[in-house]
């Protein structure tokens, strides 16, 4: 995994780049999109994160006290906010540098702890935090075990089984693949247009996520399918931006609202439509779920 993730969430992507202009870097999730809330487009990326991220922590049901494990958990935002819930939050994830901006950020907060970790074989103790068996009360991961890969998967279920007390939950929110899905996501993404920007292979599908949550000692308490939200709505953004991005008026119209995109070459452009398009086409199968699971 370590491998796989080393460009990931960075400037070697053009969409990514693209995205930062849009103020998509605080968080690095989908985003969750209503209807009544898209006029909020052409303000940024930022608020329907925001969204995600909270609807996500809600379904961890978290107690002032609770210790909370916040796996994978990019640049902090997620971290600090349950600490704002009066809980003890450790957030760890694979990636220096994004634990580098997570403690710049957010290291000075009361309650917030940050380590470089790998969640699918976690340390004893991460930042002075046991991670022993039965030491935390929550577990979260939003939007981040896709990139673990099958086995990943499973081991970072598992591990969190170990370290959960009982009665403890963990919430797992993620990009699945329906398992009715005509096409494998390697069919649609002959280019490997998709799976190269987010540096993973393949997605579970939602069956295979409550078979392993089971097989690893968890009651299921609840599967909610967030995709209609996230990414059809997402994708009807991309596929509505991609065509701003295809024609020289669409560019100008981009540049006089996000004058930073000035940056961008002609070459850029053409690349960024290419990569919006494929995720269009993907958009139109893969789901969204969050997984809710106790530890009796």
């Amino acid at each position: 995994m370590e491998e796989t993730l080393t460009d990931a969430y960075n400037d070697t992507s053009i969409l990514f780049r693209f995205l930062g202009h849009l103020g998509w870097g605080d968080l690095v999730n989908i985003g969750y999109f209503t209807l009544p809330t898209l006029p909020a487009f052409l303000g940024g990326l930022a608020s329907f994160q925001r969204t995600l991220a909270r609807k996500s922590l809600a379904l961890l049901d978290t107690s002032p006290g609770d210790v909370v494990l916040d796996a994978a958990c990019g640049r902090g935002h997620t971290t600090a906010a349950l600490a704002n819930k009066a809980c003890q939050a450790l957030g760890v994830d694979l990636q220096p540098q994004q634990i580098a901006w997570a403690r710049e950020r957010f290291g000075h907060r009361r309650r917030v702890s940050f380590a470089v970790a790998d969640v699918t074989r976690l340390p004893e103790q991460a930042a002075g935090v046991e991670l022993t068996q039965g030491s935390i009360d929550k577990v979260h991961c939003l939007e981040a075990a896709f990139h673990f890969g099958p086995e990943g998967r499973r081991t970072f279920l598992a591990e969190s089984h170990r370290v959960l007390r009982p009665g403890g939950r963990l919430v797992l929110v993620d990009i699945t693949w329906p398992d009715t899905a005509p096409q494998t996501l390697a069919e649609m993404d002959h280019d490997r247009l998709v799976r190269s920007t987010w540096k993973f292979e393949e997605f579970h599908t939602p069956a295979t996520y409550v078979a392993q949550a089971t097989a690893a000692g968890f009651r299921v308490h609840a599967l909610l399918d967030w995709t209609r939200p996230v990414i059809r709505r997402s994708a009807q953004l991309l596929g509505l931006t991609s065509h701003l991005t295809s024609t020289q008026a669409g560019r100008r119209a981009l540049r006089l609202r996000w004058p930073g995109l000035a940056e961008f070459t002609h070459q850029d452009w053409q690349n960024l439509t290419a990569v919006m398009q494929a995720h269009q086409v993907l958009g139109r199968t893969a789901s969204y779920h969050a997984l809710v699971c106790d530890k009796p």
